[in-house]
């Protein structure tokens, strides 16, 4: 099992999908031990029941739904944030898991 736990949200999940692969190479690079998966917002509630989760991350085009995000993880306590959009434009996993490591650090 993973160290940590990172949610990649979008409005289809299928963007997001590239990023998890970039990341997760930049994590392999980097020797983080961390599980990353990407999923449409409409089921990020499910995974959030079904999965520790130590983090989320919004795709920019769904960062209208920043609020909601937070609204339904603050019981769980797990911290909410929109991918930069520079770093989501240009794919870059390696810059998006260091942002998703910041918001897990605090």
């Amino acid at each position: 099992m993973a160290e940590k736990t990172i949610m990649l949200c979008c409005s289809a999940g299928m963007s997001t999908s590239i990023l998890v692969k970039k990341m997760q190479e930049a994590a392999q690079k980097d020797g983080i031990d961390v599980e990353i998966f990407a999923c449409p917002a409409a089921e990020a509630r499910d995974n959030l029941e079904q999965k520790q989760i130590d983090c989320v991350l919004l795709g920019p085009q769904v960062r209208y739904m920043l609020a909601d995000f937070q609204k339904m993880t603050a019981a769980k306590n797990v911290p909410v944030d929109v991918i930069d959009m520079a770093a989501y434009g240009m794919m870059d996993g390696e810059k998006v898991l260091q942002q998703a490591k910041k918001v897990i650090e605090g």
